[in-house]
């Protein structure tokens, strides 16, 4: 997979609306070349499972499992093993427009219209 964006859901009992979170990543314009990562923070209502059966589904889903840490640790542990060019989180009880990810990669200046950098 071509993975341009890595988008980070850290999840900590949150099964009401982590559905939710996820089909507004995946029915992304541009999911192809995104990867998304879920960080289960120790749930234990469920919400670890349903990442589990979306990983299995996409390829271009994953689980990290810890023990519970906080959302700070699940966003680090989720960076960690990113391999998008860009990272885009996601609190769990959220969703994205459907065109977020385009529009994000659209804004971003070209690298030849960037001002140099003065040292």
């Amino acid at each position: 997979m071509n993975c341009k964006v890595s988008v980070i859901i850290p999840v900590y009992n949150c099964i009401k609306y982590l559905e939710n979170a996820v089909k507004s990543v995946i029915s992304q314009t541009e999911f192809e070349i995104i990867e998304l990562i879920l960080v289960d923070d120790g749930s234990t209502d469920g919400s670890e499972k349903l990442c589990d059966r979306y990983a299995e589904m996409y390829d271009n889903i994953s689980v990290i499992h810890q023990k519970n840490s906080g959302v700070s640790v699940a966003r680090n542990n989720g960076i960690k093993a990113a391999k998008g060019e860009y990272i885009a989180f996601l609190d769990s009880d959220d969703e994205y427009k459907p065109s977020f990810i385009l529009k994000m990669l659209k804004s971003r200046s070209p690298p030849w219209r960037r001002k140099p950098s003065r040292h």
